[in-house]
């Protein structure tokens, strides 16, 4: 790419407008980072996945037994997804993305896992909202929406910036212990529930998982920043369900 910068895409969205684009950093090296800003809000780089690809890593490891069904909450760029898909284990996977704009960018293979999850036939976008989703009532709704009140053996979810710092206010309830329990619903006794955040690990959130949930853990996943040359961290919450 001749172009240092480069806009590719943005569209309107039910939160705001959705921008994709690509630049490249000289001093970085060569290759093309992709970024997507909500508004005027940055929202995720390519430069910084670790911790996107250890929530599914982290995630899987912990789910037990094969041919697993998995729900990905969030597509953003993909990581999260195709990192998952790297576990052959996994035999079906449903990525929820509310953002129809997002999914265009995949389909259209506008990022550069998209043609990777279009190749892989396990792979299914979901048009809706996580959230929403999340709280229904398995026996008419749920993630699947060819397969109402199907469990499944995890659910990775990668949305909002953490349970404080929310991608918008419909989501603040999510982060409780009554709506926790109704997710739960849609996980197959031992199933496992994980969930990043870009901040350090929250108590209260932690106290929430503990009522809902057992071996419940909070891992700190650590990253090089070259914008302020030092160290920096996301974590990922790791809860598995009750039989």
């Amino acid at each position: 790419m001749g172009l240092l910068f480069e806009q590719i895409d943005s569209q309107p969205s039910v939160i705001g407008e959705i921008t994709l684009r690509r630049r490249r950093i000289p001093a970085l090296g060569e290759r093309d980072i992709y970024e997507v800003k909500l508004g005027e809000e940055f929202l995720m780089s390519s430069m910084f996945v670790d911790a996107e690809v250890a929530l599914s890593d982290i995630g899987l490891n912990e789910t037990e037994g094969d041919n697993l069904s998995v729900v990905v909450g969030g597509l953003g760029l993909g990581y999260t997804a195709v990192a998952a898909l790297k576990h052959q284990r996994v035999s079906e996977l449903l990525v929820v993305e509310y953002l129809k704009p997002v999914i265009g960018w995949h389909q259209q293979e506008l990022v550069p896992l998209g043609k990777e999850q279009n190749d892989d036939p396990r792979h299914r976008y979901v048009h809706g909202s996580f959230f929403d989703m999340a709280v229904e009532d398995p026996a008419t709704g749920g993630f699947d929406p060819e397969a109402p009140g199907k469990q499944f053996d995890a659910i990775l979810l990668d949305i909002d910036h953490s349970p404080r710092a929310l991608l918008h206010d419909s989501s603040a309830s999510f982060y409780t212990t009554e709506n926790i329990s109704l997710m739960a619903r849609q996980l197959k006794p031992r199933g496992v529930f994980a969930m990043w955040s870009n901040e350090g690990e929250d108590d209260e959130f932690m106290a929430v998982l503990n009522e809902v949930f057992e071996d419940v853990a909070c891992h700190v996943v650590s990253f090089f920043n070259p914008f302020q040359n030092r160290e920096s961290f996301n974590t990922v919450y790791v809860a598995r369900k009750p039989e």
